[in-house]
């Protein structure tokens, strides 16, 4: 399944995982979030609601990658690199190339919405 990620006016797809973290977040949608600037590498935001999570630790995190860090907060990677923290994976970036030119370095709004 795929969703769409809407920043400043930026189509992104989003794959979605085949678990119960991925299926929660869509029942959640459409979502408005303000997501602010971590690291330079991520941003993140909390959801209004928890999502059921199965943390893993990935060790390379990828740009595109779309995670649930503890039960509420969701975590967008726009550059890849290492990490030795976990994370239960709820999507990825299906053509992730401009991401990091379109968040920038700022606070930014995102939305997802079903196909």
């Amino acid at each position: 399944m795929t969703v769409n990620m809407n920043i400043n006016g930026q189509l992104f797809e989003v794959r979605l995982q085949d678990n119960p973290s991925a299926k929660a977040f869509v029942k959640g949608l459409p979502l408005q979030l303000e997501m602010d600037e971590l690291n330079g590498n991520e941003k993140f935001a909390d959801l209004p609601h928890a999502l059921p999570s199965s943390p893993v630790r990935p060790g390379t995190l990828q740009a595109g990658d779309l995670m649930l860090y503890g039960t509420k907060t969701l975590v967008l990677f726009y550059a890849s690199f290492e990490s030795s923290y976990r994370y239960t994976p709820v999507g990825k970036v299906i053509n992730p190339q401009h991401l990091s030119a379109v968040v920038g370095k700022k606070q930014i709004q995102v939305g997802f919405n079903e196909h």
